[in-house]
């Protein structure tokens, strides 16, 4: 059970706090309802707490797991055997997941994709919402504002770029 305080993240609306834990009654019911404070769009949310795990909401991962998933966004490359209809329908299972290592691959699939040429719409989407998500939840693991997670988000990105563009231009020399 999730206690007041907990830091969380709701595959749906990114990173976030329990503020409270309250009763409130609906159709004559009564039911204990965590208050979510959300980072991204500083939204609260009310989830009943026995729909807290089928909604995939888990507690955020700790620093050192952070670090494993940023390495995971300069490895590996994206199934080029997909079709644009099969990958976001792979993609949007992984974001619904929570699962940070599968939102990590989402990123860095699209990412390297939108280096090499325009995305359509449906994957620009997938792949604002996804740096979004990840952003919020980088934001409460290391401290930070939501701007400095997105910025590190980016440079981290960025870097797979580089150290790529740097090995293309090693290979080559070593070529001549």
């Amino acid at each position: 059970m999730f206690q007041v305080g907990d830091k969380i993240f709701y595959p749906m609306h990114g990173a976030g706090v329990i503020e409270a834990l309250e009763e409130k009654e609906f159709l004559g019911e009564k039911q204990l309802y965590y208050v979510l404070h959300m980072l991204q769009k500083e939204l609260n949310i009310m989830v009943p707490v026995e729909k807290m795990s089928a909604l995939g909401i888990r507690m955020v991962v700790g620093a050192d797991i952070l670090d494993e998933v940023l390495a995971v966004m300069r490895t590996e490359r994206p199934d080029s055997t997909l079709n644009a209809q099969q990958r976001y329908k792979k993609n949007a299972e992984k974001m619904k997941s929570g699962d940070i290592f599968e939102q990590a691959e989402v990123i860095r699939d699209l990412w390297r994709i939108s280096q090499g040429r325009v995305l359509g719409t449906s994957d620009k989407l997938m792949l604002d919402n996804a740096q979004q998500l990840m952003a919020s939840e980088m934001a409460l693991v290391k401290n930070w504002d939501i701007e400095r997670a997105e910025q590190m988000l980016r440079e981290v990105l960025s870097a797979e770029v580089r150290d790529k563009d740097a090995s293309l231009k090693e290979t080559a020399a070593c070529q001549k």
